[in-house]
């Protein structure tokens, strides 16, 4: 369950052009307080994640995990900390925005749910109302 999170979170990283180091640490800090993990147990999943976002082919080996172990808020939750991701640098890009959508579809997250999600990550983010 770790690992599919954390390869998300990662995902959403990778799908802006210009990785910027605010989203890396948008994913460590994500990762943290989910989980509640050391900082040095959140780096090697980190790293791990990167690589096996590398590789995959498609997001539903680790949306299928999710969904079987989480109960939909906590779905919820992980579509947000995946906006969190996104607005790290203040700006979501396009393809930001294509992964996390198509990734809370995935987890069965209503788009009602996906929208209260992604304003509540932008409001932490300090960015306040569209």
């Amino acid at each position: 369950m770790r690992r599919a999170t954390a390869v998300l979170l990662v995902e959403v990283m990778r799908a802006d052009p210009q990785v910027k180091p605010g989203e890396r640490e948008a994913v460590m800090a994500g990762l943290k307080q989910k989980f509640g993990l050391p900082s040095e147990e959140v780096e090697e999943l980190v790293t791990l994640a990167e690589h096996e976002a590398r590789k995959a082919n498609d997001f539903f080996a680790f949306t299928s995990t999710l969904n079987e172990r989480l109960a939909h808020p906590q779905k919820i939750r992980i579509v947000e900390l995946m906006w969190s991701v996104a607005y790290a640098d203040g700006d979501v890009d396009a393809n930001e925005n294509h992964v996390i959508s198509k990734v809370a579809g995935l987890l069965h997250v209503t788009h009602g749910e996906y929208i209260a999600a992604k304003l509540h990550a932008r409001q932490a983010a300090g960015l306040g109302a569209p």
